[in-house]
């Protein structure tokens, strides 16, 4: 991606928040990459050098600022992204693909030679995959040594290294200070109260505001699954499992203190994440990214809406999000369930399916008692044992056969999955309609230009008669088309959205 020199030094001589993990800049005095909001003294042009990425900056020397902190930055949107392929490892890298596992099995998944996936990344990203990974561990790292008072060992296993040793040289290596350095340089830094607990470990991750927070928790919590994650006041919780760990996720999000420019004080949510799932962080930091859109541009999606004819958006909802799915097979069974009857009786099912299917867990929250349900287990079932919870025979038999195909993997539905291919599948399936598939592209898959044209409510809220002069309408909120869907389901159901 190239990078418009102008515009990066316009918005960094603002410290403009929409360009924030959009691109980093390097200062050739002092050694240091920064992101553009960064608070220290904006430096001379002729000593600045603008990267796509942080691993680019690191590869050509520059060592992340420890003031504005560059493992904070948030990441780019879908619709920004590079090429599929390089797109689609990138996103499989930040979520831990290569932990334990080497190129060539990231290549084979993706359908590529390990020599195609190392030369469409160094085209795209100016770094190759091994590079791209050993960015983000360290990074991890560098935010674990910073904000939490993990052993050191604690911090590199959870970023994603298999070796303390390797993973002591390279942080000295690339930063040119050891974490045992770093961590007495910023004991005094540690948010309050971050005594060491055994239990549960403290995140903050970065977005680019205005976040419509109230509104994003409506929305997930009218259409929780029940028993496995609920919206308990302003927080947040979920049962969750990766790769065999489990544990429980709290995401909240503080007040944004105006007026001030400390890093310490730049937009966050909170993610409170059980012990059990500190192999896995990387995955799980990149699964909350996604279900709260946190990589959203809020004010450029906004103005494009608006633009398009999308009016009135209230000041309130100008961050409205798009909310992703912490699990895909949960969140395509509730879209299953949730065909032809009200938000509310379709919970009242997905809690039904979950204390069926889902596996009990122990929890510290009275709320969250079972673990999703997952393919596998519901493909084991007969139609007649998921018909059970109060549904008819043609949607549990739907249900039944997606399990299936996810089980026996001929269905992949996450993230990286090409759009077009993996809708005629959907559509392919019994009890699977535009809807449905409309509806699991724009959450489970994130996709910010899906547009379930068909639904009742977005007709009415539009004003259009049919799907045909809605989709006609909706041209213009390309493509950002989801996130004009949130909107006018929030015009006809602002309790719930």
């Amino acid at each position: 991606m190239r990078l418009d020199q102008e515009s990066c030094t316009r918005a960094l001589e603002s410290r403009d928040a929409r360009f924030d993990g959009v691109f980093f800049v390097g200062i050739r005095s002092t050694g240091i990459y920064c992101r553009p909001i960064c608070p220290a003294r904006v430096t001379l042009r002729k000593n600045r050098r603008f990267f796509n990425n942080a691993a680019a900056a690191e590869r050509a020397g520059f060592r992340p600022c420890l003031r504005c902190r560059p493992e904070l930055a948030p990441g780019l949107a879908r619709v920004d992204a590079i090429p599929r392929l390089a797109e689609s490892a990138a996103r499989r890298i930040a979520a831990g693909a290569l932990n334990g596992a080497g190129v060539d099995r990231l290549a084979r998944s993706l359908g590529v030679s390990a020599r195609q996936l190392r030369r469409a990344m160094e085209a795209e990203l100016g770094v190759s995959p091994v590079e791209l990974a050993q960015t983000h561990r360290l990074l991890l790292a560098k935010q674990l040594l910073t904000d939490t008072p993990l052993a050191i060992s604690q911090v590199a296993f959870a970023s994603g290294f298999q070796s303390l040793r390797r993973f002591n040289a390279l942080f000295l290596e690339r930063y040119r200070l050891n974490p045992q350095a770093l961590r007495k340089a910023r004991a005094g830094a540690l948010p309050a109260g971050a005594a060491l607990d055994r239990d549960r470990v403290q995140l903050n991750l970065s977005y680019r505001p205005p976040l419509a927070w109230e509104a994003l928790l409506a929305f997930l919590g009218a259409r929780a699954a029940p028993a496995a994650e609920c919206v308990d006041g302003s927080v947040y919780a979920r049962t969750l499992r990766v790769d065999g760990h489990v544990g429980v996720i709290r995401v909240s999000c503080p007040p944004v203190r105006a007026g001030r420019l400390a890093s310490d004080a730049l937009p966050v949510v909170e993610l409170s994440v059980s012990a059990s799932l500190l192999p896995v962080l990387l995955t799980v930091t990149s699964r909350v990214r996604r279900l709260f859109d946190l990589d959203a541009e809020p004010e450029r999606i906004a103005s494009h809406l608006t633009a398009g004819g999308l009016r009135p958006i209230q000041e309130a909802l100008r961050g409205l999000r798009v909310p992703g799915a912490a699990d895909s097979f949960e969140l395509v069974v509730r879209a299953i369930l949730g065909q032809q009857v009200s938000v509310k009786g379709a919970t009242t099912l997905m809690s039904r399916f979950t204390h069926a299917f889902g596996e009990p867990i122990s929890t510290d929250h009275p709320m969250l008692t079972h673990l999703a349900a997952t393919a596998e287990r519901v493909a084991s079932a007969s139609i007649a044992e998921i018909g059970t919870i109060g549904m008819p025979v043609s949607r549990a038999a739907a249900i039944h056969t997606i399990a299936s195909e996810i089980a026996r993997g001929v269905l992949v539905i996450e993230p990286e999955s090409d759009i077009s291919a993996l809708t005629k599948q959907l559509l392919a399936l019994p009890g699977i309609g535009p809807w449905t598939a409309e509806y699991i592209m724009m959450r489970a898959v994130h996709w910010p230009d899906a547009f379930p044209a068909s639904d009742l409510v977005l007709l009415r809220s539009a004003g259009r008669s049919t799907p045909a002069k809605l989709l006609t309408a909706a041209e213009q909120w390309r493509p950002w088309r989801a996130y004009a869907a949130m909107h006018l389901w929030r015009r006809t159901r602002p309790t719930e959205v």
